[in-house]
């Protein structure tokens, strides 16, 4: 049994690391990486320059090389890739499941896509892939690998074992043994439990289970996870339209795809544009977090400037100027609030199954609740603080028509942008909470004008 080593990047460790490769000690580096997981090598490698990462990998076994460039960023397996010859990559591509080494030729230019191709001496895995690469990126059948064990429903349990030992090297986890009829449909899976209890010649059409949740190649990554997640599924079966299956999906795809959505969604909520992260250029996270900076500078210079508007009720009861703060914070929170709900139930689709109507009422009924509460507390503090009765009731009265226009707002808005094919998770951020400041602000200064 292959001994799994406990790694822990130290600092000291990588100093030592380091020498090593400055000195090219290939004995250190193969035996302090001996039974360490890939995953582990990978979060190394990213601590080093290409060149040297490369040096490292090469000491390594080709399947333990394979899984560690899958494991990288996208943006350092390129750079990774680079660095290698066609035949190189054809000995990573013949090492990995047929939706990585898909994932690796898309990054590759056509031409070396080509050499690779033509290099991989299994025609079997040749055809899977071919087969992978017309379908886009960010659907089941990009997702998908062709890697799978199904059995015939006429088959008995003896042919279903001889299958599973054929497809042994090839499938490294199985879950379940997809059942298909004699036009290769799908109809069914039948589990290992299953099928090592029964009898060697029982039909598998009298032990497997007909209630398959499956997915077809045109669904999206998005509604592909939901779905495993709803059913809390290892693998799922990709079929066409037709019914016919074509691969499957293993949990650790779903998961990255899962990552990836939550990274996007982090992103937007904190005003920032596009997919970066720390170790990118200056530049390149100046771009994505510049936008969103100068949409809120904006928004507080037509603060400024609307609050010039009513410079004479400011002279005449600067009192009034003590509130703004509250009033945009808190109409900001609510915002955010409801956003933030909102963004995370349009993940599940089901949750807005009762209409449109029936949610924003519950909004509205939520929001006069917070409202009152919130304009009451702020009533009482005025009053114990010395504040005059009559501007305590105008800031109490604003508050309360703030809270309920930012929990509209802050409902509609991701749902609008939704329906309009944008990101969600916009809602959630500076536009939200700009735009509740511009008319927390409004709804504030007209009540205090017309009141006081």
């Amino acid at each position: 049994m292959e001994q799994i080593v406990q790694f822990e990047l130290t600092n000291e460790f990588r100093e030592r690391f380091e020498v090593a490769l400055e000195q090219q000690d290939a004995d250190f580096i193969q035996k302090s990486l001996d039974g360490v997981k890939p995953a582990d090598i990978s979060t190394l490698l990213d601590e080093f320059e290409t060149e040297s990462s490369k040096y490292v990998l090469d000491l390594l076994s080709e399947d333990i090389r394979a899984e560690i460039i899958v494991d990288l960023d996208e943006d350092i397996r390129e750079r990774f890739l680079r660095e290698y010859g066609s035949e190189e990559i054809t000995e990573i591509i013949n090492n990995l499941d047929s939706d990585d080494a898909v994932d690796i030729l898309n990054e590759l230019p056509l031409k070396d896509r080509e050499e690779v191709l033509s290099g991989i001496d299994d025609p079997e895995k040749e055809a899977n892939i071919l087969d992978l690469l017309r379908y886009e990126d960010d659907v089941a059948g990009g997702l998908m690998g062709k890697e799978l064990i199904k059995a015939n429903v006429n088959w008995n349990v003896d042919q279903c074992i001889e299958e599973i030992r054929r497809q042994a090297e090839n499938v490294q986890k199985v879950y379940s043994v997809y059942v298909v009829d004699d036009k290769e449909s799908l109809i069914g899976r039948v589990s290992l439990k299953r099928i090592i209890l029964a009898d060697d010649k029982t039909k598998i059409a009298d032990i497997y289970e007909d209630d398959v949740v499956s997915v077809e190649t045109y669904m999206s990554e998005e509604e592909v996870a939901q779905i495993m997640s709803k059913y809390d599924l290892d693998a799922i079966p990709v079929v066409n339209v037709q019914g016919k299956l074509l691969g499957r999906i293993t949990i650790d795809d779903v998961l990255d795809v899962i990552t990836e959505q939550a990274d996007e969604e982090r992103q937007m909520m904190s005003g920032i544009a596009g997919d970066v992260e720390e170790d990118d250029s200056i530049w390149d996270l100046t771009k994505a977090r510049l936008p969103w900076l100068i949409v809120g500078v904006l928004g507080g210079f037509i603060s400024a400037k609307f609050i010039g508007i009513f410079e004479e009720d400011l002279l005449r009861i600067t009192a009034i100027a003590f509130f703004i703060p509250l009033i945009q914070a808190t109409g900001g929170n609510v915002g955010i609030q409801s956003s933030s709900i909102v963004v995370q139930s349009l993940a599940n689709p089901s949750v807005f199954g009762g209409g449109m109507l029936k949610r924003l009422t519950k909004v509205l009924l939520v929001a006069v609740v917070n409202g009152l509460f919130l304009s009451l507390m702020v009533y009482g503090f005025n009053l114990l603080t010395g504040g005059e009765v009559s501007l305590s009731i105008v800031v109490s009265i604003a508050l309360f028509c703030v809270v309920l226009i930012a929990s509209f707002l802050g409902t509609i808005t991701p749902l609008l942008l939704d329906k309009l094919g944008f990101n969600p998770a916009l809602a959630s951020g500076p536009f939200i909470t700009t735009t509740n400041d511009l008319l927390g602000l409004a709804i504030y200064f007209y009540i205090v004008h017309l009141f006081l």
